[in-house]
């Protein structure tokens, strides 16, 4: 019991630090500091900084500028446009094209970026004024967007898989290629979701009879090169076991620079701007890893996540009840903090509890991975919300929040089945 109140009081303190307005990072580094002198010693301050400068000096660590610096890369191209483009050549006789579209390319856009923000930001751009050009429901468009710029957190390379097995010790690679099921399944349930939508209310979704040659369909696959290309080298490179992750994200790097480069799209101005994105990004990561790493100190010393796996197991419960409240509290959570918050202050409490109940790291990951996702749309602090108002500042955030909330009926029921059917995120980890 004891543990619990501790853990309640870690969050209260938390919550108490973030309504004067600091940021997640330096509430829980604060937390770590305090709770270091106020219940363990003032001495052991020295053993915090050496803690700290290990983890943030980690060689796995080299992953995130590399990712983060391809991500950038891709982003200042045309890439995403060119993509879009050539999914609405592809599918543009289907009722709601323009939103399966919207989706699969944000899914293409994913698996070279690896964050939720910036796909959502970089097709946020190109689809919503041309879905609300062409007819469809400004609510629905900016929904089809918000949700497919979730899969930039689930679809490898992501930021928060590298955080989370930077957390919990799990092999950064095999959560990368355990992520591509769980993916598809995802972005084929929003593009069902489209589908559902424009059946039943066709007005909602205009449907396009533009005739499209062959030929032209043929050619436009050429855009989706660059994508392929970076995906054969970083996934490619992993699951053959060819290079480490933080190897791959320097291959992935330095290929993006390559493919840019050869399009025209690398000024002067343009690297300066990428350099300098690369640089904040990476930062407010490692800033946020720091504070992780001080509050985890405090809570590992007082024994507070060995003593909440205890009392949980010897409570005469089932384990799917224990994952399931791990579940609810995720979604909570979400509605309050952004998603990397919620992985440095969740993880380190509950993953003895779930390993020692027998469940896989891998798994786990992927699961947490998906509630996030539920969180970056989630009112009232989705950040992927924001980041759509910014895109669209004529549209209401209240009518950005409706859209977004039709989509997370899909992503709970793509968590579900990920939660039932554990196979479908460990069948390629397990055949690497």
């Amino acid at each position: 019991m004891e543990s619990f109140l501790l853990f309640f009081a870690f969050i209260v303190a938390l919550m108490l630090f973030l309504t004067t307005g600091i940021s997640v990072a330096v509430a829980m580094g604060m937390i770590g500091v305090l709770g270091t002198i106020l219940f363990i010693s003032p001495n052991a301050l020295a053993q915090l900084s050496s803690i700290t400068f290990s983890n943030s000096t980690s060689f796995v660590l080299m992953v995130v500028p590399m990712f983060v610096l391809m991500t950038e890369v891709i982003s200042s191209s045309p890439i995403g446009t060119q993509v879009f483009r050539t999914t609405q050549l592809w599918l543009g006789r289907f009722p709601g094209a323009l939103g399966m579209g919207t989706v699969l390319t944000s899914t293409g856009f994913a698996a070279i970026c690896g964050s939720s923000p910036v796909t959502a930001a970089a097709i946020g751009k190109i689809a919503v004024p041309e879905m609300i050009k062409q007819g469809y429901s400004q609510r629905l468009a900016i929904g089809a967007t918000a949700a497919g710029g979730t899969l930039g957190i689930l679809i490898p390379p992501s930021v928060a898989l590298i955080l989370y097995g930077v957390i919990t010790e799990t092999s950064i690679g095999k959560l990368f290629i355990a992520g591509f099921l769980p993916g598809a399944l995802i972005a084929g349930l929003l593009c069902l979701t489209f589908l559902i939508i424009a059946l039943v209310k066709p007005e909602m979704v205009p449907v396009t009879r533009t005739k499209v040659k062959w030929s032209e369909r043929f050619l436009s696959l050429k855009s989706v090169l660059p994508i392929l290309i970076l995906v054969f080298f970083v996934m490619g490179s992993i699951y053959t076991g060819f290079t480490t992750p933080t190897e791959s994200a320097a291959i992935g790097a330095s290929t993006a620079l390559v493919i840019v480069g050869a399009m025209g799209y690398l000024g002067r101005k343009n690297i300066l701007q990428i350099l300098n994105n690369t640089v904040k990004t990476t930062g407010m990561f490692l800033f946020l890893v720091i504070g992780g790493v001080f509050s985890a100190f405090v809570l590992n010393r007082l024994g507070i996540p060995q003593s909440m796996a205890t009392s949980l197991l010897g409570l005469d419960i089932p384990g799917w009840v224990i994952i399931l409240l791990i579940n609810i509290l995720l979604l909570v959570l979400g509605m309050f903090l952004d998603p990397m918050s919620i992985l440095v202050i969740v993880i380190p409490l509950f993953f003895p509890t779930v390993t020692a109940l027998g469940y896989d790291p891998v798994w786990f990951g992927i699961m947490v991975t998906i509630n996030i996702e539920i969180a970056a749309i989630s009112p009232p602090v989705g950040f992927n919300l924001f980041v759509l108002k910014s895109v669209v500042p004529d549209v209401s955030l209240g009518e950005i929040i409706k859209g977004a909330l039709i989509f997370i009926i899909p992503l709970l029921i793509g968590l579900i089945i990920i939660i039932l059917f554990p196979e479908i995120s460990l069948y390629l980890p397990n055949r690497m």
